[in-house]
């Protein structure tokens, strides 16, 4: 995710910009100018660069008529906002399911934090149909069987923080029935984690089950007694 803004020599207003909207685009295909794709991967989150590219990092000989004129040399001035690398999730999602199947436990929990990862980003954008399509692709990966406990810890922790995020983008699309299901899908893993009841709770509050809610709140802050969250649900149910 960048701001950019590209400059011809002597021109004060760029021919270029997306200061106004950025999205998230993608190295080598949203962004193919090659100056951009090989200074983009020497920056840092929140840093700001200046980059000046002579034609062949540009647009060449040719230019770009009628914006771009022959051996046009540019600037770019250019924000990065945040970024994720996907390369490694790509190409697992592009393997057949067999092929997946073999794929080292360490890597698919990469890919599915990846994923996951993407689906905050989304979410904090409040994309939240598209966070929930992220944070599914992300939960599909981990049924795998485990090989030894270590292992099922992994793939245990790894599927809570998923299931913490669908319980809350589901309340965020007015879906308490799902944001219910995934929330007890999460207890099933950890019946203590404070999260997870605070979901449910507010699900069924959603719902106007209030005996159902009232004790998902008061576990909740059993666990967490000065939650400030926790608390404040706990008055507007009453």
């Amino acid at each position: 995710a960048v701001k950019y803004s590209g400059y011809l020599e002597h021109c004060d207003e760029p021919f270029c910009t997306n200061r106004k909207s950025p999205g998230l685009m993608k190295l080598g295909k949203d962004i193919t100018l090659l100056g951009l794709e090989i200074g983009l991967l020497t920056m840092k989150k929140g840093e700001v660069a200046r980059f000046v590219f002579t034609p062949a990092y540009a647009y060449g000989r040719q230019g770009c008529p009628p914006l771009i004129p022959p051996n046009a040399t540019v600037m770019f001035e250019v924000e990065m906002l945040d970024f994720l690398d996907s390369e490694e999730s790509d190409a697992f999602f592009e393997l057949t399911a067999e092929q997946q199947d073999t794929f080292p436990l360490q890597k698919v929990l990469k890919v599915a934090e990846t994923e996951r990862q993407f689906g905050n980003y989304l979410y904090r954008k409040q994309h939240f149909e598209s966070a929930k399509g992220r944070y599914k692709k992300a939960f599909s990966i981990l049924g795998r069987s485990p090989s030894s406990e270590e292992e099922q810890c992994q793939i245990n922790a790894s599927k809570l923080l998923v299931l913490l995020n669908l319980s809350l983008t589901y309340l965020k699309l007015e879906r308490p029935a799902q944001a219910l299901a995934y929330g007890e899908k999460a207890l099933e893993i950890d019946q203590r984690n404070a999260k997870a009841l605070f979901r449910c709770g507010q699900a069924c509050l959603c719902m106007t089950e209030y005996e159902k809610a009232r004790d998902f709140l008061i576990r909740a802050q059993h666990v967490q007694p000065f939650n400030h969250d926790i608390n404040n649900e706990l008055k507007k149910l009453a």
